[in-house]
C-alpha cells in the first residue's frame, strides 16, 4: 500500500483547481483497498474515491483519505448469442477503452467517444452522448464495500440507472420503477465494469451533428469507426480540451419537462431547443437556456462560461501559480447561472459534477 501525504490534486482534476489531498492511496487492486481498511490509522477514516477527476469541483483541500483508482485491464470475458461481454478495469481511461473495443471488433460504444474520465466513473454518472447511454451497453460490475471489505457484483437493475444518475450517487433507498436498492454513495469503490456489445450492431443516428456529418460525407450507412471519428471531431470543435483549458465538460444536466411546460416555454421562446423522449417527457437543451440568458463568455473571477458552448464552465487561469479559478468562483458562477435560468424559464438546472 503506497500512502502519499499532502498531494497536489491539480493534476488529478480536469478543472485544474489547486487543492491538496491530506492523504492519498493508489488503488491497483482489491488488496490495496483491504490494506487501507485494515490500517489502524486510515481504516476508520472517511474515504473519497477519485477516478479521472473529470466530474468534480474542489472547493478546498480534501480531508478524507483519497483512494486514487488505478485498476487496469481490458479483455473479452465471454460471449452470448447476442453480445460480446467485454471487461475493463475501473482505472482505464474511458476514451482509450472505447477506441480499443473498436480495434478488437466490438462496436457499440462509439457514440460515447471522447467522454472524459475513467471506466469506473462511467456507471456512477451513467454517462451518455449522441443517443447512447452507458446503461444501454452495461452488463455488470464488481465493487468493494468500503465498510466491510467485501467484494460484490451488481447488474443493471441493481445499479438503479437514471439520467446521469445511479445508486452510487445516493444514500438510503433508491427506487427505479419496480426495482428498489440501497444507495451506495461513499460506500463502494468500483473495481471492474463489463459491457454487452451487440453482435448485430446497428448505428445509433438521429442527432443533428451526426446527420450533418453523414451529409458532408455522403454516407447513409456509416460504420462504427466513422461514427467514432465524427463524434470525436464534433466534440473537439465544441468542447475545450481539459489539457489546455480546465473544465469538466457539461456542467449542468439537460432538464426534462412535461409537454405542457414545454408548450408554455415555446409560446414565449419559439426557438427553444428540445427533444421528445420515449416516455412522453421533453428534454430541453441546458446550453441553449444558459446562452439565452446571456452567459456565454461571461466570467466570475477566473471561472467562465466557454465561448463556444454555454453548457461548459472553464478555468480561465493557468492555475499552476495559484491564480486559476477557485472552486468557490466556479460555484458562484454556477449559482448565478441557475438563478438567471430559473427567473426567465422557471426551470432549476441541476449541476452534473460532484462538489467536494
Amino acid at each position: 500500500m503506497l500512502v502519499e501525504k499532502n498531494v497536489p490534486l491539480q493534476p488529478y482534476n480536469t478543472f485544474r483547481i489547486v487543492a491538496k489531498a491530506q492523504t492519498m492511496v493508489r488503488i491497483a487492486d482489491e488488496a490495496d483497498v483491504l490494506a487501507v481498511l485494515a490500517d489502524p490509522a486510515y481504516g476508520a477514516e472517511p474515504k473519497f474515491v477519485l477516478g479521472g477527476g473529470s466530474n468534480i469541483v474542489l472547493t478546498g483541500d480534501v480531508k478524507p483519505v483519497v483512494l486514487k483508482v488505478e485498476v487496469k485491464g481490458r479483455r473479452l470475458v465471454g460471449e452470448t448469442a447476442k453480445a460480446f461481454i467485454v471487461e475493463a478495469g475501473a482505472g482505464e481511461v474511458w476514451h482509450d477503452f472505447v477506441a480499443w473495443t473498436l480495434e478488437q471488433g466490438y462496436p457499440g460504444l462509439e457514440n460515447m467517444a471522447l467522454i472524459p474520465g475513467t471506466v469506473g466513473a462511467s456507471p456512477v454518472q451513467n454517462v451518455g452522448a449522441y443517443g447512447v447511454e452507458l446503461q444501454d451497453r452495461f452488463e455488470s460490475l464488481d465493487a468493494i464495500d468500503l465498510q466491510t471489505g467485501k467484494t460484490f457484483t451488481l447488474n443493471a437493475a441493481q445499479c438503479a440507472f437514471g439520467y446521469r444518475d445511479s445508486v452510487f450517487k445516493h444514500g438510503g433507498t433508491v427506487q427505479r420503477g419496480v426495482h428498489q436498492t440501497m444507495g451506495l454513495k461513499d460506500r463502494a469503490l468500483i473495481l471492474r465494469v463489463r459491457f454487452a456489445l451487440p453482435k448485430a450492431w446497428k448505428p445509433v443516428l438521429g442527432y443533428a451533428d451526426i446527420e450533418k456529418k453523414m451529409a458532408e460525407h455522403a454516407c447513409a450507412a456509416p460504420t462504427a469507426q466513422q461514427i467514432f471519428d465524427w463524434v470525436c471531431a464534433v466534440r473537439r470543435a465544441k468542447l475545450p480540451d481539459p489539457a489546455v483549458i480546465g473544465n469538466v465538460g457539461s456542467f449542468f444536466k439537460n432538464p426534462t419537462v412535461t409537454p405542457e411546460q414545454c408548450a408554455d416555454i415555446i409560446a414565449r421562446d419559439p426557438k427553444v431547443v428540445h427533444y421528445h423522449l420515449a416516455d412522453g417527457a421533453i428534454k430541453l437543451a441546458a446550453g441553449w437556456l444558459i446562452d439565452s440568458c446571456g452567459w456565454k463568455g461571461k466570467s466570475v473571477g477566473q471561472a467562465g462560461v466557454y465561448e463556444k458552448q454555454a453548457l461548459v464552465l472553464v478555468n480561465r487561469g493557468a492555475g499552476t501559480d495559484g491564480n486559476g479559478a477557485t472552486g468557490g468562483e466556479v460555484m458562484t458562477l454556477a449559482k448565478a447561472i441557475q438563478t438567471s435560468v430559473y427567473e426567465r424559464f422557471g426551470i432549476v438546472l441541476e449541476p452534473e459534477p460532484v462538489v467536494v
